[in-house]
């Protein structure tokens, strides 16, 4: 419970809540503009693009992905000269 006092004074505030903000952009007209239009597209692409680049070095540019030693690295002999 708030104190009398308290209420009037943000009651006199001039003060809108982020709900009343929201509410009153929901009423107004939206145009769409550029991100509305293309926003999902470019961003799909961009997904694309990176998945395709990353498909692509994997798979052909040859990088060996750490594969481990074991059973095939064998020790020279010794040579003492």
């Amino acid at each position: 419970m708030m104190f009398p006092l308290v209420r009037n004074a943000l009651s006199s505030l001039r003060i809108r809540s982020i709900q009343q903000i929201r509410a009153r952009q929901s009423h107004s007209k939206h145009s769409p503009d550029f991100h509305d239009k293309y926003g999902h597209i470019i961003l799909a692409g961009g997904t694309a693009f990176c998945v395709v680049v990353w498909v692509f070095t994997a798979t052909q540019v040859g990088i060996e992905w750490n594969p481990s030693p074991v059973g095939r690295a064998t020790p020279k002999e010794w040579n003492d000269e």
